[in-house]
């Protein structure tokens, strides 16, 4: 990578750890076809501790899990042993029997129906079955509170129990519908979605300290968790999913490092290629990264539980689309992000793009809740607008 970028990348880093609200420590990279250009640590595992983070930590991974799953999903689609526009049922009989609730009657009892049509993978993926989240959705966290539906990080059977919020297919929500997916694929191929990903994604790819549970080796280098205090103060939160988990969570259970990540990313720059091995075919990452939910537009995430997230939205005022494993921005960023590039994010404020077109992808990871923290979200945008800036031509002098 050029100097300019690397100084100014830098830069961002420290201000970030610096700034009136400060992070506890980072991870950021960037990728091109070949290999990473940019690693750098910064800051502490942990704000009780005195360990600096290295970028051979681990992290949890939250929602950037989904993609691995979407991947894993048409790597059925190859084989032909998922239909996207197949009911789902088919594969999971539970989808069959879910229902969309229209609100609560006088004395706080839902109100559930029939919905218009079934639920299909394609509507999993791409946010449109009807399912959400309880830190996102109203009605989601009436029934945690009221009703004490489990929370998602439960990992638990019941956890994915929800009824949808509007008739499949009718509109984009983000939710638990990745969950889903892995459910559909552990029903197709009888395996547990951990084993898939590592025989058919992990070990292509060289991800080599990726899974869905803690080992004594990841927990020994676990970045924190932190939450943010309304003083801008952070505290640590010793925050761990279960381990193991009762089911692979397809839409948010993974820990890893980003370097493993990278790897993931850089197989969506070349055609589905991966480090060690094909992953998926050109053909299919093509079909894949289009627009899946025609003129739906993918809107901001409203923070219904505080503690867990802020209202968020990626490039307000520009549209956004859903690929198969991604968001779509349809109009070029303020960062310089190329209108047609991929991206999305987890929980703890963990933020990825991939740039096709350019053949570059990046990773901003922390671990701080809520989700859309001031100073992580805003210094990942930076990170981000230095790398175009860097790749801009230089004005001509005369």
């Amino acid at each position: 990578m050029n100097a300019e970028f690397t100084a100014t990348a830098d830069a961002v880093l420290q201000q970030a750890l610096s700034a009136d609200a400060p992070i506890p420590g980072v991870v950021a990279m960037v990728t091109d076809r070949t290999g990473n250009v940019y690693e750098r640590a910064a800051g502490k595992r942990s704000i009780d501790s005195d360990e600096s983070l290295t970028i051979e930590d681990t992290f949890a991974l939250f929602s950037c899990t989904k993609a691995v799953t979407a991947t894993a999903a048409l790597q059925l689609v190859e084989s032909e042993r998922l239909d996207l526009d197949a009911p789902a049922s088919n594969y999971v009989p539970a989808l069959g029997e879910v229902q969309v609730i229209e609100g609560f009657s006088a004395n706080g009892q839902p109100i559930l129906r029939e919905p218009k049509r079934p639920i299909t993978t394609r509507m999993l993926l791409t946010h449109t079955a009807g399912f959400g989240y309880d830190f996102f959705n109203e009605t989601y966290k009436r029934l945690a509170d009221d009703y004490g539906q489990p929370s998602i990080i439960t990992a638990s059977p019941q956890a994915l129990r929800t009824p949808l919020l509007f008739d499949p297919g009718e509109k984009w929500e983000y939710g638990s519908n990745l969950d889903w997916v892995g459910q559909v694929i552990e029903g197709i191929t009888g395996d547990p979605l951990g084993e898939i990903f590592q025989s058919r994604i992990f070990d292509p790819l060289g991800m080599e300290h990726t899974s869905f549970e803690l080992d004594d080796q990841k927990r020994s280098n676990l970045a924190d968790v932190h939450a943010r205090n309304a003083d801008g103060s952070l505290t640590t939160m010793k925050f761990e999913l279960p381990s193991p988990p009762e089911i692979h969570m397809g839409g948010h259970g993974l820990y890893g490092t980003v370097g493993d990540y990278m790897r993931f990313i850089r197989m969506w720059l070349n055609d589905g290629e991966g480090d060690n091995g094909q992953v998926l075919r050109s053909e299919t990452v093509q079909m894949a990264e289009q627009n899946n939910i025609g003129n739906l537009p993918v809107t901001g995430l409203p923070g219904v539980i505080p503690s867990l997230s802020n209202d968020a939205e990626f490039f307000p005022g520009i549209t956004k689309s859903w690929s198969l494993p991604f968001m779509i921005n349809n109009e070029q960023a303020p960062t310089g992000r190329p209108a047609g590039a991929l991206g999305w994010a987890g929980l703890a404020n963990l933020f990825y793009w991939i740039d096709r077109s350019n053949g570059y992808g990046g990773f901003w990871a922390t671990q701080i809740l809520p989700f859309g923290d001031p100073t992580s979200f805003s210094s990942y945008l930076d990170f981000e607008s230095a790398l175009y800036a860097s790749l801009a031509p230089s004005p001509r002098t005369v």
